[in-house]
This record gives C-alpha cells, sequence and structure tokens, in this order.
C-alpha cells in the first residue's frame, strides 16, 4: 500500500479518532470536541477512506476497534499526545521562559527521583517546568509509549520493548515485613525456607505477583496469601500478627514503626528491576534530554550489584537514597 493517500490525514482527524475511542459514544466525542455529530461521522469516514480499512464497528449501543482500528489507535494516540505535549512545550518556553517536561514514577522510587531532579535544577540554576505522575508501572510505560510522559522511573521484570528504550538503574529486592516480637525478627537475614506455614501479604499489583508468586509457591507451604492494594494495610494486618509481609525494599524506606522489623530474604535473592524509560526515538526536548542524562548519572546500581569500579565511591555516598 502506498503511503501517499495517509498524507492527506489530517491532525484533526486523528483528533477525532482517538477522542471517539476514548469516549466510546458519538454524541459525548462530539460534544468533547465542539463539533457535530455529522461532523465526527464524517471525518472517521474520511480517515477509513484514505486508509482503505475499516477502524470502527459500529451497533445501535456501541462501538469496537476492529484489529485494524486497535494497532492504528497506538500510534494515533502517539501522534496526538506528541502534539499536545509539544504544543505545550512552545507555550512554557514562550509565555513562561522554561521548558516543560512530564515525568512518570512509581511511588516507591518517588524519593530518589525527586530528589535527582531538585538536585539537577539546583545544580544548572535552570527555569524548567515539572509536571509529575505517580502511577504503576504498567500504567507509566504505556503512557511513555503513546507520548503522554517523556520518560518514567518504573519496576520491571522484562525488557518493556514496544518502541522503548530502557537503562536499569539499581535493582529492588523483596524483604519480609513481621512484628518485633515474631521468632525470625533476630536473624539478620530470613530464608524463604523458614517462612514455612506461615500466612503472607503481599500486593495484588505491579511486579509483585512476577516476583513474589513463584518462590513463595516453592518454599512456603501456608495458607493462600492475603492480597492487598496499600502498604498501609500491608503494615496494619503484620501488625495485627495476621501474616507477614512481603513486599520490594523500596516501599520500607519510609516505615517508621517501632513495632515492626524489616528482614532482607535470601536463598534466593528475588529482585525487580528499577529502569529509566523513555521513548527509543529522538528526545522531544532538549530538557529532556538532559535530564534523562542526569538521572542516568545520579540513580546507579546499588553498591555491590557489579557497579563499575571508578564509580564505586560516588555510589556509595548515595546508597541510602537509592535502597
Amino acid at each position: 500500500m502506498s503511503t501517499q493517500p495517509l498524507r492527506a490525514l489530517t491532525l484533526r482527524q486523528l483528533q477525532c479518532f482517538s477522542v471517539l475511542v476514548e469516549e466510546g459514544h458519538f454524541g459525548r466525542a462530539a460534544q468533547r470536541l465542539a463539533i457535530t455529530q455529522p461532523a465526527l461521522s464524517n471525518a472517521i469516514k474520511q480517515m477509513e477512506k484514505l486508509l482503505g480499512a475499516e477502524l470502527l464497528t459500529r451497533t445501535t449501543h456501541s462501538l469496537a476497534l476492529t484489529p485494524v482500528g486497535a494497532e492504528v489507535l497506538a500510534r494515533t494516540d502517539f501522534l496526538v499526545n506528541t502534539v499536545d505535549m509539544a504544543l505545550r512545550d512552545i507555550e512554557s518556553t514562550v509565555r513562561r521562559g522554561r521548558a516543560f517536561v512530564r515525568i512518570g514514577v512509581i511511588p516507591s522510587a518517588s524519593g530518589a527521583v525527586a530528589g535527582a531532579v531538585s538536585e539537577f535544577l539546583r545544580e544548572g540554576g535552570r527555569e524548567l517546568e515539572v509536571a509529575w505522575r505517580d502511577a504503576p508501572s504498567t500504567t507509566l510505560l504505556a503512557e511513555v509509549r503513546s507520548g503522554q510522559l517523556d520518560f518514567a522511573v518504573a519496576a520491571i521484570t522484562e525488557a518493556p520493548g514496544g518502541g522503548l528504550a530502557s537503562v536499569e538503574l539499581f535493582r529492588d529486592p523483596l524483604v519480609l515485613v513481621l512484628r518485633r516480637d515474631h521468632a525470625l525478627a533476630g536473624l539478620e537475614e530470613v530464608g524463604w525456607e523458614a517462612i514455612g506455614s506461615e500466612r503472607l501479604v503481599l500486593f495484588e499489583s505491579g511486579s509483585m505477583p512476577a516476583l513474589g508468586n513463584p518462590a513463595r509457591a516453592q518454599f512456603a507451604q501456608g495458607a493462600e496469601p492475603y492480597r492487598v492494594s496499600y502498604s498501609e494495610t500491608l503494615y496494619a494486618l503484620v501488625r495485627g500478627g495476621l501474616a507477614l509481609g512481603l513486599m520490594p525494599r523500596l516501599y520500607t524506606e519510609s516505615l517508621r514503626d517501632a513495632r515492626l522489623v524489616v528482614l532482607p530474604l535470601a536463598r534466593p535473592r528475588v529482585e525487580r528491576r528499577i529502569v529509566l524509560v523513555y521513548p527509543a526515538g529522538p528526545t522531544r526536548n532538549e530538557a529532556a534530554k538532559q535530564l534523562i542524562a542526569h538521572l542516568r548519572d545520579r540513580l546507579p546500581l546499588v553498591p555491590g550489584e557489579s557497579a563499575a569500579p571508578a564509580a564505586g565511591k560516588r555510589r556509595a555516598g548515595r546508597r541510602k537514597a537509592v535502597r
């Protein structure tokens, strides 16, 4: 198929398609776009004609993407979001005299990332407008891929792919959280076999299912674990003596509770990878490019995790910030 007809596609048509799929209704989409329903319908028909393929199946009460439509949508969203972000860049630069960068970060790594960004702004005396997005890793990866974020710090268990580049920053091992009066609390570290028949509580989403379930299935013979969404609930169940907490170490950095103890888990040591993720193509603006380079330098591997000898001293000085 020649790409020549596609060059007749307009940004407005792409916006119409993106908004229509998001709203799932012609009336709501037309209202949001400030156009009439016939105009919206015509925009979609023109887009399908230029592409030579049906994008949507329509019934009286619903809309559904065709397989081709689903593929086109991913690229449409990227183009629409990239243009929107570029316009915000221009507005911020012209009206405020500063660049605009949108950062995504998993909540557990937000302290380390915020500290590094603050250092970046102080060191260069930079005028930069930063927008923050905290969300689970799966959401952040999707938003970097769609052009809604310039980059993100996320947790992964495998390479993200899909047009994304990633740089590993450090490893975040699983730890065990237990009451101070528990029989295991006096140990320096806990082996998985020592958990025995104890019941665990862990996060129901994110990287925990991929990390914790295989090891638990191999070594822990207790009841099916409790699965929760928030660390506050996990800690509450541990305090109540209802379970032992299983979670990534980063989450415990803000834990200040004399009743609880955090111990490393060993044999095996199970870790998630904390990575800096950004589009594999050209960086959207120079400020984002510089900030990505700064984070790559300031959030290195945890000491002892195959860090380069030349950087060992600097990395050791920041161990607490990245653990």
